[in-house]
């Protein structure tokens, strides 16, 4: 019997639609003219083919096929790019043949530029407009580097949509006034630049009224999140914290400015953290507020983290709840480390160094030393030091909380030449090597 008649279809919709379960015997169909040498998988077929199932000629979307074909794509770059805009097969052909010889003329773009252009999110773009002057604008703003277009481009295609003159410069203008680089403006969130400019002047005068400095290095995290928040629910959850806290409002613009996440928390959330910081390390609110100000992402950590630190530093260290109080008052980012780096510094402080548990409880800040490019190799040259007669007793303390170029000055250089290599030895060490001949 023969098969029943078809009506035209475009390529799009032949190679797109999700293919049928093939028959157990009969071979499959030859493949049809109008079907284009490039597949999607089932999933994408299904969703793309959604978007364009109005079109009944094959005409529009092979001349599409055609000029992105002429760009050097495969048959499964031409899948990636029409399954990230399948709209781009209901374009006019001459519209998008306009527009990717301008990337070739204009822009200056090859072959295979073009083809990572459209690969990386910009298919979209050429698609909707002119977008040669776009790209005008961003790679000599980007100090001529493609590479870093295609980064920001990942994040989000619309700055490459946008309208150059009435939205991605003003944009732009505004966080350079505001005290930021172009390497800190590549890194911002791509949305940042394509909202309107009036709603960024708006976040940047936020910023300043949640205590960040523009010429703050965090302005760009601040900027952000700025721009994500209303100024009442910033407002109202800044005056939560100070009454929570029974802190003043300077203490918590110095928080926010530290940590400007801290705002997108909810009072709810805030509440529950505090309660449980309270409850966990048997500390007052007071002192709570204290540890936040002081490091504002402990309200980051999670309960449970939070919760196994300080069991773990307990028991290591063989005290009480208040003790470790006492300890993460003096210096709260201890929470904030793995229970491995602290397994492995009270270890070392203890069968190591000698030190006893009570004076690693007094001394928090210990913790805040790398185990390996300090603790380690400044232990280990002050060992070689004494065994050969070169020092006196010297503090653990002492010698390990001094500046880098203050202990190279006074245990390295003093004595390089009665210890040969001495400096060497010391670099070797702080890779995580003990050179055989320092060993004491």
């Amino acid at each position: 019997m023969p098969p029943p008649p078809t009506t035209p279809i475009c390529a799009a919709s032949a190679f797109l639609s999700p293919p049928p379960p093939p028959p157990p015997r009969p071979p499959s169909p030859p493949r049809t003219t109008s079907s284009p040498p490039c597949g999607l998988t089932g999933d994408q077929a299904l969703k793309a083919s959604k978007k364009i199932s109005h079109l009944r000629s094959a005409a529009n979307p092979d001349a599409v096929l055609a000029v992105l074909s002429g760009v050097g794509l495969s048959r499964a770059d031409l899948a990636a790019v029409v399954a990230s805009d399948p709209h781009l097969l209901c374009a006019r052909p001459d519209n998008v043949s306009r527009r990717v010889t301008s990337l070739r003329d204009r822009v200056g773009l090859s072959d295979p530029q073009i083809g990572r252009f459209l690969l990386a999110g910009g298919a979209m773009a050429v698609r909707k407009c002119d977008v040669a002057e776009r790209l005008e604008f961003w790679i000599p703003f980007l100090g001529g580097s493609f590479e870093t277009l295609l980064k920001m481009l990942r994040r989000n295609n619309a700055i490459v949509r946008a309208d150059v003159e009435k939205v991605i410069k003003p944009n732009i203008a505004l966080f350079q006034e505001s005290g930021l680089t172009v390497r800190d403006i590549v890194k911002m969130p791509g949305w940042l630049f394509t909202f309107n400019p009036k709603r960024v002047e708006a976040a940047v005068e936020r910023t300043g009224k949640l205590g960040v400095e523009l010429a703050s290095s965090r302005l760009k995290y601040m900027l952000s999140i700025a721009g994500n928040i209303t100024e009442g629910n910033a407002s109202a959850r800044m005056k939560y914290l100070s009454s929570t806290l029974n802190c003043s409002m300077d203490k918590v613009e110095y928080m926010v400015g530290k940590m400007p996440t801290i705002i997108t928390l909810s009072e709810e959330k805030l509440r529950s953290k505090i309660e449980f910081l309270s409850s966990t390390l048997n500390c007052c609110v007071d002192k709570i507020g204290h540890m936040v100000c002081k490091e504002p992402f402990i309200l980051a950590i999670s309960e449970e983290k939070l919760r196994i630190n300080t069991k773990f530093l307990s028991s290591a260290l063989g005290c009480s709840i208040d003790n470790i109080c006492v300890m993460v008052y003096k210096m709260p980012s201890i929470l904030g480390l793995s229970v491995n780096n602290l397994c492995r510094k009270i270890e070392f402080l203890v069968t190591k160094v000698g030190l006893e548990p009570d004076y690693i409880l007094s001394k928090p800040v210990l913790f805040a030393c790398s185990l390996e490019k300090r603790l380690m190799p400044r232990h280990y040259i002050v060992e070689v030091l004494l065994a050969k007669g070169l020092i006196k007793n010297a503090g653990f303390l002492t010698y390990a909380i001094l500046r880098e170029k203050d202990f190279v000055a006074r245990y390295i250089d003093q004595h390089k030449n009665a210890v040969p290599g001495l400096a060497d030895a010391y670099a070797t060490i702080c890779s995580g090597k003990v050179p055989p001949e320092l060993q004491p």
